[in-house]
């Protein structure tokens, strides 16, 4: 497991973000505070903060190296 920060301060990043995210098998949450959700889930990301960086925590065995590439556009 990794968690990384993302930020995604506008929607075309909300939607870039979950459609490069479901290229992967693996799963993916986003915590903000006390709330977790599916970080595929775009209506779930619409209801945090997105006014600043959010965990992402990324649950993968492997790919990660690939993961973390697709994901630096996104990186805070």
């Amino acid at each position: 497991m990794v968690i990384v920060k993302v930020r995604l301060n506008s929607i075309d990043k909300v939607q870039s973000f979950v459609r490069d995210l479901a290229k992967f098998d693996s799963d993916f949450d986003l915590i903000s505070g006390r709330y977790t959700i599916d970080a595929k889930s775009i209506m779930g990301i619409f209801s945090l903060d997105l006014s600043k960086p959010i965990d992402l925590k990324i649950y993968a065995e492997e790919n990660v190296d690939q993961i973390c590439e697709a994901l630096k556009p996104y990186l805070a």
